[in-house]
């Protein structure tokens, strides 16, 4: 029984919350909507983070029109440097850039003409 009581105690001893750092300052913060669907939001804090984004709807020349959004954000890296995100977000999905974000490895030469051929091939028959 003690051993359950401690390990009750132990448990609300770790769950509780740590000491609090300073509160961070907003510096700035604007937002606006407008009636034809339009917005735009942004902020920046006294640590250094800043982000803003911006959306319309866009005739996609479907029956419902879809959301245009574009933005970035940044926030100083724990090493100091500036990390840097833009992005757009449409009917195509999300798409961001960033110099941060990883990149994939080249295709290989052999691999690339191999696709080249097989985009200029005529289809096969199936058997």
């Amino acid at each position: 029984m003690k051993t359950i009581v401690f390990l009750g105690l132990l448990a609300v001893a770790v769950a509780a919350p740590q000491g609090q750092g300073e509160p961070i300052p907003i510096v700035k913060q604007t937002s606006e909507i407008n009636p034809d669907g339009s917005y735009s939001w942004a902020y920046e804090t006294g640590n250094g983070i800043n982000a803003n984004e911006n959306g319309a709807l866009k005739d996609i020349g479907a029956e419902e029109p879809a959301l245009q959004v574009d933005g970035q954000f940044s926030y100083p890296s724990d090493d100091g440097t500036n990390i840097q995100l833009t992005y757009i977000a449409n009917e195509n999905g999300f798409q961001p850039q960033g110099a941060h974000l990883p990149t994939p490895p080249p295709i290989p030469e052999a691999i690339q003409r191999a696709l080249a051929y097989l985009a200029t091939a005529p289809p096969q028959a199936e058997k």
